[in-house]
Parts: structure tokens; C-alpha cells; sequence
């Protein structure tokens, strides 16, 4: 616990700098709702700058019963607009429970499948784009991305879900 105490300080001290110009809804930093998808379930989210944040979703998917989800992104003014803006980052997944569905595996023939308890481990890049309504604390989202499985067997898929997240 105590090699834990200096690490979880420093990151505590990181985000306290940025929060001062987080750009969420209505200038908020912290937002929390619902997804539908890959995964399907609670989502999170932490800006830590105008174009920055960390997001965290928990639920279940096809890669597995529960599935948690993190990503770093950067979001950009595509359209020149302060209501719409479009989003991209990497990210990092960990699947627990029975995976199946449409992974393909190396030579292309047989789906993925694991097996009840297994643990999967894997890599994504998303990429999406979110609009934020004058004047409410509501954030509307459309991702998609590829997820790339890595433990316990190589494989690849696709990634897309629709949300809402509240700014309290």
C-alpha cells in the first residue's frame, strides 16, 4: 500500500492542474451516463484540458461478461463549432468472464471464443464525435474504433457504441 501512496499523489496533483480549464458541458470536468454498443453499460468521463480527457467505461460485450474500457483523447474543432467536435485516442481493454462473437482469429476460418472464467487483454483506437448542447449539462456521443485482442490469442474487431453523459 505505501509503493501505492506516491504514484496515486502525483496523478491527484496532474489532474488538480488541469481541472481549472476542463471543457465539458457548462465548464465541468466530470460526467458520468449511458451506453449503448461495445460495451453496453455505465461510461465516464474526466477532461483534463480544453482538448483532453480520460474515459472509462464498464459493461458487458462480446469481449467479455464484464468488460472495462479505458481511453485518453483528443478532441478537435473539425467543424468549426463550439457544439460538435470530433474526438480520437487510444485506449486499453480487459475482458472477464465468456468472450464471443465476431473475432476472427489468424488464419481467418474459426471465430473467436473463450472460454467461461478466461481473462482477455487488448488494445484500441477510437474515434468518434460528440455534441454538447448550448446550455444543458448533457453530452451526446457516436464512437467507433478496432479493438485489437492480444491475451490469450491474437484478434482483431470492431468497436462502435452510442451514449449520453450527464455534467452534475
Amino acid at each position: 500500500m505505501r509503493r501505492l501512496y506516491k504514484p496515486i499523489l502525483v496523478l491527484i496533483f496532474i489532474f488538480s492542474l488541469q481541472i481549472s480549464s476542463a471543457q465539458g458541458p457548462k465548464g465541468k470536468s466530470f460526467g458520468f451516463g449511458i451506453m449503448f454498443g461495445d460495451p453496453t453499460g455505465a461510461t465516464l468521463k474526466f477532461w483534463t484540458s480544453q482538448e483532453n480527457a480520460f474515459v472509462v467505461d464498464v459493461g458487458s460485450s462480446y469481449f467479455g461478461s464484464l468488460r472495462f474500457n479505458g481511453d485518453y483523447l483528443w478532441h478537435f474543432d473539425a467543424f468549426n463549432s463550439q457544439i460538435v467536435k470530433l474526438y480520437a485516442g487510444p485506449g486499453a481493454v480487459v475482458g472477464i468472464g465468456e468472450g464471443h462473437s465476431y473475432w476472427y482469429k489468424e488464419d481467418h476460418e474459426k471465430f473467436y471464443f473463450r472460454k467461461r472464467g478466461d481473462v482477455g487483454i487488448g488494445a484500441r483506437g477510437m474515434f468518434g464525435i460528440n455534441i454538447i448542447p448550448r446550455r444543458t449539462p448533457l453530452e451526446i456521443f457516436l464512437e467507433f474504433g478496432v479493438l485489437i485482442g492480444i491475451v490469450p490469442d491474437f484478434g482483431t474487431s470492431v468497436d462502435a457504441g452510442v451514449g449520453i453523459r450527464f455534467y452534475p
